[in-house]
């Protein structure tokens, strides 16, 4: 089961005698974002930090909570089932569900979405100010950098609006691509990974102490 690289061990980019006695080969991944996905409903962040032909050590952000299945998704779209096999704060091992290619799984250069950002499923209302308006939409996901939100109103490719809810920050966004009522939003300032991760996390679970609640509350005591 993969751990992190102790000194006497090695990267990718190299081999000594430590990793030879291994049976699977292990490699550290620096910083990889991805996302591991529970009972294909919840979708959670987290970072790859070390992985081998067998299985994946992860730092998560959360406490795992009770599942049936377990997946990783990497950013370009690959997916791979997972069982969970020990604990240690945060971090977490996982032992791959099928035989993986290594080589595939460190190249995220392939794939359906390659060189983009994480985007997690998440179910959140919200506000948004447009011309002088404030109508209600709803992300159907969200990344560091951008949204994808359902708006009925029409809104102007380029447009600068203003998004809020309870569970975020008040967030500025220019609209990038439009599918009416869906369109994509770029956000001015960008989430931090774990910022992000610790927000998102609680929504995925229910957390009562996390309530997104109705948006158009704070719109009205403002």
């Amino acid at each position: 089961m993969p751990d992190a690289l102790r000194s006497g061990e090695t990267s990718a980019s190299g081999a000594n005698a430590g990793a030879d006695q291994r049976s699977a080969p292990r490699f550290m991944l620096m910083i990889r974002a991805a996302k591991l996905i529970v009972d294909d409903t919840r979708e959670f962040l987290c970072v790859i930090r070390d992985a081998s032909s067998s299985g994946l050590k992860i730092r998560l952000f959360h406490p795992l909570p009770p599942h049936q299945s377990l997946a990783v998704e990497l950013s370009n779209g690959d997916r791979y089932p997972l069982e969970h096999v020990w604990s240690d704060g945060e971090f977490g091992g996982f032992r791959f569900g099928n035989e993986v290619d290594i080589e595939r799984l460190l190249d995220e250069t392939h794939g359906a979405f390659p060189k983009r950002q994480v985007r997690l499923r998440i179910h959140l209302d919200a506000l948004l100010h447009s011309g002088g308006e404030a109508v209600r939409i709803a992300f159907h996901d969200i990344s560091q950098q951008g949204a994808c939100v359902e708006c009925d109103k029409w809104l102007m490719m380029n447009e600068l609006v203003r998004l809020e809810t309870n569970v975020l920050p008040p967030i500025y966004a220019k609209v990038r691509w439009r599918s009416h009522p869906r369109y994509g939003l770029l956000f001015e300032q960008t989430f931090k990974l774990d910022e992000l991760a610790r927000i998102a996390g609680p929504l995925q679970i229910g957390d009562p102490a996390h309530d997104a609640g109705d948006p158009a509350d704070r719109f009205r005591r403002s």
